[in-house]
């Protein structure tokens, strides 16, 4: 595992999809762990090879140590209720800017395995987000896009001023 480089708003490849992984083995395996451990140093809870500069569709999430992380590979939204929930958002594309974003409460995720294995998985509250948010970053999606024109526009300004004082 090693830690590495993550890109920074605005790189336009934060904007590209993620093509499909379609390569199942070591190799993958290995990107996973970088991107735990580079998630991990950021600190975030999640993470996609994008983040990194690899248009790979492969994320990693932890929300906490004791649930340990989670890599999913291909993953894609099945279902999302209607029910809806508000939550601070941020990248690590994107350190100290946060900003409340609306997703679904409750998502069924599809997605593969590092081995390939078909699964879904439920999943609601910060772990609905979190896939929802990730997903996006995988479909070439950067979060700012979720939020409104002003909002954008005030993180986007936040985030400049911080880059340029540190």
């Amino acid at each position: 595992m090693a830690k590495r480089p993550i890109l920074r708003y605005p790189d336009q490849r934060l904007q590209l999809p993620a093509l499909a992984a379609e390569r199942f083995g070591a190799e993958l395996s290995i990107l996973a762990g970088d991107l735990l451990e580079t998630m991990r140093a950021a600190p975030g809870i999640g993470i996609t090879a994008p983040h990194i500069g690899v248009l790979q569709r492969v994320t990693v999430i932890e929300l906490d140590a004791a649930t340990g992380a989670r890599t999913y590979v291909n993953p894609k939204i099945l279902w999302s209720s209607d029910e809806t929930i508000l939550h601070a958002e941020g990248s690590v594309s994107m350190p100290g800017i946060s900003e409340e974003v609306l997703r679904a409460h409750r998502v069924r995720v599809g997605y593969q395995t590092l081995s390939g294995e078909q699964a879904e998985e439920d999943a609601e509250g910060l772990m609905s987000i979190c896939l929802q948010h990730e997903i996006d970053q995988l479909d070439g999606i950067f979060w700012l896009q979720r939020l409104s024109r002003l909002k954008r526009d005030r993180a986007v300004k936040r985030f400049s001023k911080q880059m340029k004082s540190g």
